[in-house]
């Protein structure tokens, strides 16, 4: 093991209430949610900063920041060409970087 910064594949994990919204919704969603899911933790910057920087994401996904005001706060995961969304923030530690979904909400 390095003692430098970690990269990718991240670690992910699920708020109680996430956890619970994600397991009550259909399972063609729950398949849904994993692809955006592996997306996720395998992105070199899971913030996608910058123009444009989610463009290596499928077409059903798309990222941006909770509130513009707070850059560095949590972001929103719209999968299912819009009609469902996840936030999470990106807890950047040295040892054991973590994405924690917050929220799921799918239409």
């Amino acid at each position: 093991m390095t003692n430098g910064f970690m990269g990718p594949p991240w670690q992910m994990d699920w708020t109680l209430k996430a956890q619970a919204a994600r397991d009550a919704l259909p399972e063609h969603v729950r398949q849904m949610i994993d692809a955006a899911r592996a997306e996720l933790v395998t992105a070199g910057d899971p913030y996608f900063r910058g123009i444009e920087a989610d463009t290596g994401l499928p077409e059903d996904l798309h990222v941006e920041p909770a509130r513009s005001s707070d850059p560095k706060g949590s972001r929103v995961l719209y999968f299912d060409n819009g009609h469902g969304w996840l936030t999470y923030t990106f807890v950047r530690r040295t040892e054991d970087p973590q994405i924690v979904v917050e929220q799921i909400f799918w239409q």
